[in-house]
């Protein structure tokens, strides 16, 4: 089974130039939902360190840090306050913005 939870994100977006940005998406791997991905988002929820919601940022999350991914691009991890009661455990990748990792500032 592979993630598509961020791609029908996409989809289901209203935003400009979205067939765009989909089409930046056309020869992206997609990553392998290991059976230890879905332990680690099963982790997550259970201790309530993540939101239990539709979007699958738990899961998103539990990809990243499964594959060691140094980034986690999100904009609403960044601004619910999860990365503070995520620091204490291993394994989980820097979380940015876009803006942040392309060196520019965010309005907020």
């Amino acid at each position: 089974m592979s993630s598509t939870a961020v791609i029908d994100e996409f989809k289901d977006g209203k935003y400009a130039k979205k067939d765009n940005c989909l089409s930046l998406l056309d020869d992206i791997p997609l990553l392998v939902i290991e059976p230890e991905v879905s332990k680690i988002t099963t982790t997550y929820l259970k201790h309530k360190l993540m939101p239990n919601e539709p979007t699958g940022d738990a899961l998103h999350l539990a990809l990243a840090s499964h594959y060691k991914c140094d980034f986690l691009l999100t904009w609403n991890l960044i601004n619910s306050g999860i990365l503070g009661r995520l620091t204490r455990y291993l394994g989980v990748p820097n979380l940015v913005t876009p803006l942040e990792l392309l060196g520019e500032q965010s309005d907020e």
